[in-house]
């Protein structure tokens, strides 16, 4: 939907790094964080910067960074509708993302699935890692794609995030391929994957930015934006033997259930939390102001699930301050 948008990101950064920008700097990758902040250094105030930008935010390094009081090891706020980055800390490092990969597997699946389209899973369904979230659905069970997605992002299940992409690829391997490649299409070019549900591996990383962008471009369907602004989805499905089955999956975000209180001014969309020990408690999500406008706002790495929401209210503060 977004892809004139995407590629326009990567040609001007090609653009760039053959053209210099009238400096020798040499560019070997797109997006390497040291890079990305000597290339925006130098575009700030020229075409460059307007066509990189187009209708995304551009951090440059002289926006406002968080204060003390944010512990997270990265962070964000980015507004949609001017392209205005409010604060950010560290957008660029990589990070482990935990569950919030779950987004990227979502928007391939809403993007190129049928919703009503109905899935036996598999094998690919058993997941025994410690401490790894699921929904509780077993090899033979019969879902719709759209429960599978429910499944996916209300209560982050991994179970669910592996029967999408064997169904949607055939295996996680080449899923993860699929993931690669469109995160590279929309600009997310600090970014690997090798799994959809963000499971911890060394080579599984992406940034704030880039999750970022990830989020904006699945933000682009509406059936995305249904999902992650739904408080408790109930699935009615069959088992491997045609008896049916019923769930209620609730979702995961606090602000959703009431357990965290956004500013005053300020209504909570949804978004995708993540938790693992290697990631630490993440959060990504959209939210509006009294005239509808959007937020985009990340936090990466915080040390509890607590510290978590505070520092995400402590950063959505300084949209209505």
């Amino acid at each position: 939907m977004k892809r004139t948008k995407a590629f326009s990101v990567c040609i001007c950064l090609t653009v760039v790094i053959l053209a210099g920008c009238g400096r020798q700097t040499e560019f070997t990758h797109f997006y390497e964080p040291a890079q990305m902040r000597t290339f925006l250094g130098a575009s700030v105030g020229n075409a460059y910067a307007d066509t990189f930008a187009s209708d995304l935010c551009v951090v440059t390094g002289s926006e406002p960074g968080t204060d003390e009081t944010v512990t997270a090891e990265a962070a964000a706020v980015f507004d949609v509708s001017t392209g205005k980055v409010i604060c950010q800390k560290d957008p660029f490092e990589r990070k482990n993302p935990a569950s919030i990969t779950k987004i990227m597997t979502a928007l391939i699946a809403i993007r190129d699935g049928d919703p009503d389209e109905r899935i036996t899973v598999g094998e690919e369904t058993v997941i025994t890692e410690r401490g790894a979230s699921l929904c509780r659905i077993n090899p033979g069970d019969t879902l719709t794609l759209e429960d599978l997605l429910y499944g996916l992002m209300l209560p982050s299940g991994n179970d669910a995030a592996a029967a999408i992409a064997v169904h949607m690829s055939g295996s996680i391997e080449a899923f993860a391929e699929r993931m690669n490649e469109e995160a590279w299409a929309i600009g997310a070019t600090n970014t690997h994957f090798t799994n959809p549900h963000g499971l911890t591996d060394p080579e599984h990383y992406t940034t704030a930015y880039d999750l970022y962008l990830i989020f904006y471009e699945a933000m682009q369907y509406p059936e995305f934006r249904r999902i992650i602004s739904t408080k408790a989805y109930t699935v009615v499905y069959t088992d491997a033997d045609g008896l049916e089955k019923s769930q209620e999956w609730t979702n995961s975000n606090w602000y959703l259930t009431g357990q965290a209180t956004a500013p005053e001014g300020l209504t909570v969309i949804g978004g995708k939390t993540g938790t693992t020990a290697a990631a630490g408690s993440c959060l990504i999500m959209d939210s509006q102001d009294a005239e509808g406008r959007d937020y985009i706002s990340v936090v990466l790495k915080a040390d509890s699930r607590d510290l978590l929401y505070e520092d995400m209210t402590n950063i959505i503060q300084k949209i209505v301050n």
